[in-house]
This record gives structure tokens, C-alpha cells and sequence, in this order.
């Protein structure tokens, strides 16, 4: 059995030196990638809840109704998941239910959340806003609350001599 050669004086303890300095980088990367794939998270759930919302937005015969039904839904949506904002704002403009029968429309819901990142990660000061937007269209045939209805008139009939 031989035996390795003895470390020479200068050499002892360079390894738990090394460590010493390496370990608080490593631990701070491994916190930031975590911290990035939970705020990453955190955004396609706020993506989901835009989804959610414009399609119960675009179910509704109202712009009213519309805008109801896509708050409540995105509240629930990010509440299931897990996200807590700080704040939500969730928008609806309801140009698309003016839009006569027969046309196509559309309604698009934008969902605004600001996550405290200690919500995320625990001991991370901050906040991130986080946004999504979703665009469903409406049915074209379907009555609308502030849509006219045409009414059918009468037809004229010409009889021939």
C-alpha cells in the first residue's frame, strides 16, 4: 500500500476555505432559481385566471353581467391556485357586446396581481406585478342585452292582374 505524500504546510485547510466561500454562492443560485420558477408560476396561474374569466366574461348576455362573472371567476381562479395579491385589478372592456347580432365580437379581460414576493419565497422583501390577458369572442347569434333585435316587418305581396 503506498501512500500519498504529505500536503505540504501551506496547503492545510484550503479545502474547507474553498467551501467556506463556495457555499453561500451556491445557496444564494439555488434561491434565486427557485424563486424565479415560483414567480413563473405565479404568472401562468395570473394567465390562467384571464382565461377563466374571459371565457365567463364572454357567456354573459350583459356588459354588466360580463363584467361580474369575470371578476368573481378571477378571484376564484387565483384563490384555488394559491396566489395571494396584494391587490387585483381585473379589467373588461365591454365594446364587444354593442356589436349587432350577426357580427363577430369579442371580449378581452386583462388580470393585474401584485405578489408580495414573501408570499413566494419566504424572507424576499418586495413585490412583483404579474399580468395576463385573455381574448374570447362572443357568440355571434346569441341575444345581447344592449344588442337591437331585428323584427321581422311584414312582407308585401304583389298579385299579378
Amino acid at each position: 500500500m503506498t501512500r500519498s505524500p504529505a500536503p505540504t504546510s501551506g496547503e492545510h485547510g484550503a479545502l474547507s476555505l474553498e467551501m467556506a466561500i463556495l457555499a453561500p454562492v451556491l445557496l444564494l443560485m439555488f434561491g434565486l432559481m427557485a424563486l424565479a420558477g415560483r414567480v413563473y408560476l405565479a404568472g401562468s396561474t395570473v394567465d390562467n385566471a384571464a382565461r377563466d374569466a374571459a371565457r365567463a366574461a364572454s357567456l354573459q348576455n350583459s356588459p354588466g353581467a360580463a363584467q361580474q362573472a369575470a371578476l368573481q371567476v378571477a378571484n376564484q381562479s387565483l384563490t384555488s391556485q394559491g396566489v395571494h395579491c396584494a391587490s387585483t385589478d381585473v379589467t373588461v372592456p365591454t365594446a364587444g357586446f354593442s356589436a349587432p347580432l350577426g357580427q363577430p365580437a369579442a371580449v378581452t379581460v386583462t388580470v393585474t396581481c401584485q405578489v408580495p414576493l414573501s408570499g413566494l419565497f419566504p424572507g424576499v422583501p418586495g413585490s412583483k406585478v404579474l399580468t395576463g390577458s385573455f381574448t374570447c369572442s362572443i357568440d355571434q347569434y346569441r341575444q345581447r342585452a344592449t344588442a337591437q333585435v331585428p323584427v321581422a316587418g311584414r312582407r308585401s305581396e304583389v298579385r299579378g292582374a
